[in-house]
């Protein structure tokens, strides 16, 4: 039986993270997914970018300018036709560390897995670091928020949330198992006081740590945290995943 192309698509636009993070996004990736995969790289800068990732346009989501990122542009993954790919998509942050096997992400069931918030569990809302979807499948998720984008904004306050609120409503909505995407600020940083003598740590079977709200993996292998008097000492198993 044939298999559907795996795809890994990231994205990059403006100028917060530089080429280095997509190319030891790649090279992390190789290292734990086996077999045959295309990297894509949906950006506005090319540069720097190593020659194994394919990277193409990011296609325009025609949103009025001045607006609060709030990471909307990641909703053009699900653009209908997005550059003729076809086959699976696993989508990954360019911020997080691969510490684990990949392979799961491809074989789970489900027509749109992600992340289950942590913060609010309760609640039916995905973190969108890490998500998989058939490419082309589902070109509604892109074309609702364009011609209602002004209510979508008052009602959500980001794409994950609206993703994940738009996908449940299709019935589609499906997590992926809790330990294979823990956060580094909820799982991997000890409590307090511990913080202050020992490092953290990598979670427990975690396959993909992901870095939102705190610090990014240099800062996190420095040791440093962008609040104040919340201390971490360097987590230096970040040196050994995220590299090239």
């Amino acid at each position: 039986m044939q298999t559907s192309q795996r795809h890994i698509i990231c994205m990059k636009w403006g100028t917060k993270y530089g080429p280095e993070y997509v190319n030891r996004l790649y090279a992390m990736v190789r290292r734990h997914l086996t077999g045959h995969f295309n990297m894509v790289c949906l950006t506005d800068d090319v540069k720097g970018i190593r020659s194994e990732v394919q990277c193409l346009p990011i296609p325009a989501l025609d949103l009025p300018p001045g607006i609060p990122e709030r990471g909307w542009t990641k909703l053009a993954s699900f653009t209908k036709d997005l550059h003729g790919l076809t086959g699976t998509a696993l989508f990954l942050d360019v911020d997080v560390v691969i510490t684990g096997s990949l392979d799961g992400f491809f074989e789970v069931p489900g027509k749109f897995m992600i992340i289950h918030d942590y913060k609010r569990p309760w609640r039916i809302t995905g973190n969108s670091s890490v998500y998989r979807y058939e490419l082309g499948a589902h070109p509604e998720v892109l074309e609702y928020f364009r011609n209602n984008f002004e209510s979508i904004r008052q009602q959500f306050r980001n794409e994950q949330a609206y993703l994940s609120d738009f996908m449940n409503r299709l019935g589609h909505l499906a997590y992926w198992p809790a330990e294979w995407c823990p956060s580094f600020k909820y799982h991997s940083i000890p409590k307090w006081p511990t913080n202050y003598w020992t490092a953290p740590q990598i979670p427990s079977d975690a396959r993909i740590v992901i870095f939102h709200g705190e610090c990014n993996p240099p800062d996190a292998l420095a040791g440093k945290r962008n609040r104040r008097f919340r201390f971490i000492k360097p987590a230096l198993w970040v040196a050994e995943h995220w590299k090239e």
